[in-house]
Formats: structure tokens, sequence, C-alpha cells
């Protein structure tokens, strides 16, 4: 009889104790961010089923002004798009504890596969990625 009941209680115990243990998820990071340059605000925002984040606020004008044009970016057909307003992470979604999408660089017009996770109230780390090598960098929220 012993033998039957440990069969028949180890595995709800089991199940029990994986139950217990919560799986983290993505702390929202909608908001505006200021960049690690400090040079723009950057509103994030839902898209969709995703979160993107926009241009939206110049605090170092760039160089033609407010109304500097997305230049540098490979695509011929996009170097008349406004970078106030430009999408610049794109098709966030969230993976476990972080976001996952892409991230464009209108100073090098390059896109990144990227990473985004709250580090507190007020901090947002912001990691783009080429091949095995990121670069990270941390934003601050705005007050």
């Amino acid at each position: 009889m012993m033998p039957r009941l440990a069969l028949f209680c180890a595995p709800m115990l089991v199940a029990l104790s994986l139950g217990g243990v919560a799986a983290h998820a993505a702390e929202p990071v909608a908001g505006r961010w200021v960049t690690a340059e400090k040079d723009g605000v950057i509103l994030i925002a839902p898209c969709g089923k995703a979160v993107c984040g926009t241009i939206d606020r110049f605090l170092v004008p760039p160089p033609e002004g407010p109304d500097q044009r997305d230049i540098n970016n490979p695509d011929a057909k996009l170097r008349n798009r406004k970078l106030l307003g430009l999408p610049i992470l794109t098709g966030f979604v969230a993976d476990g504890e972080l976001w996952r999408g892409r991230i464009y660089d209108p100073k090098s017009g390059r896109t990144y596969r990227s990473v985004i996770r709250r580090k507190g109230a007020n901090v947002l780390e912001v990691k783009g990625c080429i091949g095995p090598f990121c670069q990270t960098q941390v934003w601050k929220k705005v007050s």
C-alpha cells in the first residue's frame, strides 16, 4: 500500500513545487526616456501587439535643426523622413524579464537586434547587438 501511495503523491508534490515558482514577467517600459547621450527623449508606447519607441523631442538640436531628415539611412527612399517622430525601437515583445526587438540608430543608419529591461523605477537598460557583440546604454525616465 505504501509504494502505491508514494507513486500517487510524488507527481503531485513535484507539480505543487513547480507551481510555486512564479515566472518573472518583463516590467512595463512605456514612458518617456532620456537617451544615454542626453540628446533626445524617446517615447515608448504600445504599437499593435508590440512596444515601439519614437524620437519625441530633441534635447540637443541635430545639425540640420529640428527638421533634420534621416540622411544616414541605407535605404535612399527613407532618407527624407524627419527624425522627429521617427520609430527607433520596433517590434519589442516581452520575453521573460526582457523585451526583445530591433533598434535603429539614425546617426549611423544601422539597425540592431535589441534587448531592453527596466532596472528600477527610473532606469532602462538598452542593449544593441550585432552577432555576439553588444553595447549597453542606460536611459533615464523623464521626470
